[in-house]
């Protein structure tokens, strides 16, 4: 199991403000320090800790931060409407669009997916697969 994610981010406000435009509305509470941003899913009372966190931090050597190639990191929504409304408030908060919201043909028939890079160039997804819904093919 996954156990936590960090991005780097030489700008904290500005990653703050990206990051902040979706995350709650996926149930991650922000917890601020001087190490970073810290979000990270609620715990039911019979759970210890719900993985995996998410951490927004500057770079430990102190060069720039730099976004990997290839590399993506993948937030489930509730459903293709919040997929929409989400995409759109992570754009309106600095990201950059890497692709709108929408089925794609090589994924599953109810993987309805939107891409964004935040501030530092880090490649996000923010998906739905719930087979509730409508799928690609009507």
């Amino acid at each position: 199991m996954i156990a936590y994610v960090t991005v780097g981010a030489d700008d904290i406000a500005r990653a703050k403000r990206f990051y902040s435009a979706f995350l709650p509305a996926l149930d991650y509470a922000l917890k601020e320090g001087p190490e970073g941003l810290s979000y990270a899913l609620p715990a039911a009372p019979e759970q210890s800790v719900v993985l995996p966190d998410f951490y927004v931090k500057p770079t430990f050597d102190g060069h720039p931060a730099s976004a990997g190639n290839g590399a993506m990191i993948a937030f489930e929504a509730h459903s293709q409407s919040q997929v929409r409304v989400l995409h759109a408030a992570a754009l309106a908060a600095g990201g950059l669009d890497e692709g709108q919201p929408g089925f794609r043909a090589s994924y599953g028939p109810h993987f309805y997916v939107g891409y964004l890079r935040d501030p530092q160039g880090n490649k996000i997804a923010l998906f739905s697969n719930n087979p509730v819904e409508p799928g690609r093919d009507g």
